[in-house]
């Protein structure tokens, strides 16, 4: 066996066998992957095998095509069969939200090249006779859906890495991941110790257990997951008879998916009563096998199946697969390096592996080598979840996943497992008022608050929902008096040292402030791309504090750590400061009665010191809502404190406290671009209008200046533009297509009502020849196709008066 090697995969399974192999592809040739059993021991062997494109993220939709694209490539390249069956799927709507899901996923689609369509009850009957289609309104096809066979894709996925110069050791126990002072690992295994630059966890069922050998913690559970194979099916034996495979039929409603199994059916469940498998940890012991037939959990499952597919019932049943499968709380994979660590990366969390698989190895092989990704991999960066999380928050969360795998997926819904968690000193404070509350990265923020009778609830939608009122008496009270709201969902760092300065010269794009003031600047990756968008406060010659998305903490913390320099020390200070924001024309009269500071000297971006009732806080003269605001930033202990003083202070003005829906609302009125939504690594600053916030003049190189530079120089494709709709009861959520002359020109990136206007927002890119005032396009919305108008004057305060004065 080799004692040396450039990446151990650890793991057998065909995410560790497709990172391993598309580590090749990339020319890394000296990688090995090391399986404690045989491959495809864990999940693998006993998966169902199918495939599907249909993802509520876009970039995990376009990477689970480019998997299901992949196989044909790895039978041309190695002569293994993987068993493919493209028989195509049909997903099936029997109610209204379910079809208005369908339908903006189809309108999604439409940009990103994948061939679904919308079918009808006639015309799935006629795609999936197996179907019962009473009560179905209709579906959406996809012709790439199928299924294959896990064991020969997971080998020629080892064949072809193997091919490419990789080495494979089964039977090969990893005891322990030590790291030394360089970086690299010891990976000691019961055959010798390994000396690798990377390690790779592709552990699956026992991700959790090698992660712990390095002191790691992974947020995933498994779950157990039961499918039945049924004996032959006349009506499958009679179109197999006439060379017809039948396809694959997801059913929301009866949380099933179905495919055909040689002349029967398989069918399987995402049950309501489902069971977490293995919860304190998995057994080595464990491999090939599988847990004992529980039909008691199915029974609800499978007598709504007889009734959808009538032919079950009548089947036999040939064979019951009962096995655990790994889940993360969202759904998602868990893929790229693991921060607070060097070199060492994860692929793990990786339930749907014969849909993801195949991306989950590009994106972290691309990673790995190139340094960055192709696309932006928000939606499973294992930095999505930060240190707070732990097991007991991950298990409901992954109950909750597995419950709702199937179910519509709102864009305003709130998911409520493992809720309430992280809180600041306000949370009941804001609950007496009526808080009616959301989640961001664990910690509850407001939404809205309700008062009276209006609900406190807010109704999943794919419609305006019935927080409408609220959030418009909110956006009135911000716009006509003043509005306070915490700043606590601000992600916050603390930088400090003799080149503070300089690092952030070199680590920021836009311009470093001088003390006192505060500036705008994009983050940006080596090849140009957008991974933040930041306020530089600075406090200090040699003090300055950092402002971004909340969400987004581990991300640019990690990105901080792998870019260090000596005399700079970098805090995450995101939950050791809080405070308000308050907003509107009177904000500067609530401050003044506040503090005895000279209020009136503080010109826009501004930054101080200064003490607000009893707390001493540090005030910024900047508001997201783009009105008179400021940012006041406190240590917590005394945020309660603070806020009686602001409050008391501000009812002689007209305060009211307002959530992130009227954030969100109020910042469409300037076309403020939001963290993953206008600015994310899919996009560079020149096409977002970020690029005027790049400081080209100062004498720093500072990270992605070549390619910013390249792209000024040759001008973006594209361009960020804000429209005007005609939109009746549903706004532009995201990605909603833009129309042209009867052709997809663009994309919409967030949207929504602008309360103080009065009028639906969107905004999009579209090509940078067609973005000029008043072009006309239409967006589709939920199907409906929209007449809007791309506008560039401001709807609120377009000359910055009020902002700025």
């Amino acid at each position: 066996m080799k004692i040396t090697t450039r990446v151990a995969v650890i793991g057998g399974g065909v995410v560790g066998a497709s990172v391993l192999y598309h580590l090749t592809k990339l020319g890394w040739s000296d990688v090995m992957l090391l399986e404690r059993s045989e491959l495809t021991s864990g999940s693998t062997w006993h998966a169902a095998g199918g495939f599907h494109t249909l993802n509520g993220d876009t970039n995990m939709a376009a990477l689970q095509g480019y998997t299901i694209r992949l196989y044909k490539e790895l039978e041309e390249l190695t002569g293994l069969s993987c068993g493919l069956h493209h028989v195509g799927g049909v997903t099936l709507a029997d109610n209204q939200d379910r079809f208005d899901m369908l339908v903006a996923e189809r309108a999604k689609h439409r940009f990103m090249g994948l061939e679904t369509e919308i079918v009808g009850p006639d015309e799935i009957k006629k795609i999936a006779p197996v179907t019962n289609v009473e009560g179905i309104i209709g579906g959406l096809y996809d012709p790439l859906d199928g299924h294959l066979d896990p064991s020969g894709t997971t080998h020629a996925y080892a064949k072809a890495a193997r091919m490419g110069g990789a080495t494979i050791e089964t039977h090969t126990m990893v005891k322990e991941t030590n790291q030394r002072p360089d970086g690299t690992w010891d990976v000691v295994t019961d055959k010798g110790t390994i000396h690798a630059e990377h390690v790779v966890n592709a552990g699956g069922l026992w991700a959790r257990e090698v992660g712990a050998l390095a002191g790691v913690y992974f947020p995933l559970h498994p779950m157990e997951h039961q499918y039945i194979v049924t004996d032959e099916v006349p009506l499958i034996r009679d179109m197999m008879a006439d060379g017809i495979e039948h396809p694959h039929v997801m059913d929301p409603a009866g949380e099933s998916y179905l495919r055909q199994e040689g002349r029967g059916l398989c069918i399987g469940f995402y049950e309501q009563p489902c069971r977490p498998w293995a919860v304190d940890g998995t057994s080595y012991n464990f491999g090939q096998e599988l847990l004992a037939d529980d039909f008691d959990k199915i029974e609800d499952s499978i007598n709504f199946a007889y009734k959808r597919f009538p032919d079950l019932e009548k089947a036999g049943v040939k064979s019951v697969i009962h096995g655990p499968f790994t889940f993360a709380p969202d759904g998602n994979p868990l893929v790229g390096p693991v921060p607070g660590m060097r070199n060492y990366w994860s692929a793990c969390g990786v339930m749907a592996g014969f849909s993801q698989g195949g991306g989950v190895g590009l994106m972290l092989a691309q990673w790995m080598v190139e340094g960055e990704c192709e696309r932006d991999t928000m939606a499973m960066d294992v930095a999505r979840f930060g240190d707070w999380i732990t097991p007991g928050y991950t298990l409901p969360k992954v109950i909750e996943n597995y419950q709702k795998r199937f179910s519509v997926s709102y864009p305003n819904e709130e998911l409520p497992a493992a809720r309430p968690f992280r809180q600041t000193p306000m949370y009941d404070v804001f609950d007496e008022m009526g808080a009616v509350w959301g989640q961001q990265f664990g910690l509850e923020v407001v939404n809205y608050f309700a008062q009276g009778d209006e609900p406190r609830f807010e109704t999943p939608s794919f419609r305006r929902s019935n927080a409408f009122e609220a959030t418009a008496r909110e956006v009135k009270a911000v716009r006509e008096a003043v509005g306070i709201n915490e700043t606590h969902n601000f992600g916050k760092y603390l930088v400090t040292g003799p080149n503070a300065r300089a690092w952030l010269d070199r680590v920021m794009a836009g311009r470093v402030p001088q003390i006192g003031r505060l500036s705008l600047t994009p983050m940006l990756s080596h090849k140009g791309r957008l991974i933040g968008d930041f306020t530089i406060s600075c406090l200090g010659e040699e003090a300055f504090q950092l402002t971004a998305s909340y969400g987004s903490q581990a991300y640019h913390m990690r990105w901080f750590e792998q870019n260090e320099m000596e005399g700079v020390t970098v805090k995450n200070v995101s939950d050791k400061l809080s405070g308000f924001q308050i907003a509107g024309p009177k904000a500067r009269e609530v401050l003044a009665a506040c503090t005895r500071s000279d209020v009136s000297t503080m010109k826009f971006m501004d930054v101080r010191h200064m003490t607000v009732g009893m707390v001493d806080c540090v005030v910024q003269r900047v508001s997201y809502t783009g009105d008179l605001g400021y940012e006041i930033y406190c240590d917590p202990m005394a945020q309660r404190a603070l806020w009686r003083k602001l409050w008391e202070a501000g009812q002689d003005h007209g305060m009211l406290p307002f959530g992130m829906r009227a954030m969100m609302s109020l910042r469409l009125d300037k076309f403020f671009g939001s963290w993953l939504s206008e600015f994310s690594p899919d996009y560079t600053a020149a096409e977002t209008g970020l690029d005027r916030f790049i400081s080209f003049k100062k004498n720093a190189d500072f990270i992605g200046r070549a390619a910013a530079e390249a792209e000024r120089e040759a001008g973006p494709a594209r361009k960020l533009c804000a429209f005007e709709v005609d939109a009746d009861d549903a706004d532009v959520n995201a990605y909603e297509p833009i129309w042209l002359g009867g052709e997809v020109v663009g994309f919409c990136t967030s949207g929504g009502y602008s309360h103080h206007a009065g009028k639906s927002i969107a905004q999009g890119f579209v090509p940078l020849d067609q973005a000029h005032d008043g072009l006309e396009v239409e967006i589709e919305i939920l199907g409906k196709m929209c007449k809007a108008r791309l506008i560039t004057t401001a709807l609120f305060d377009a000359d910055g008066a009020r902002m700025r004065g």
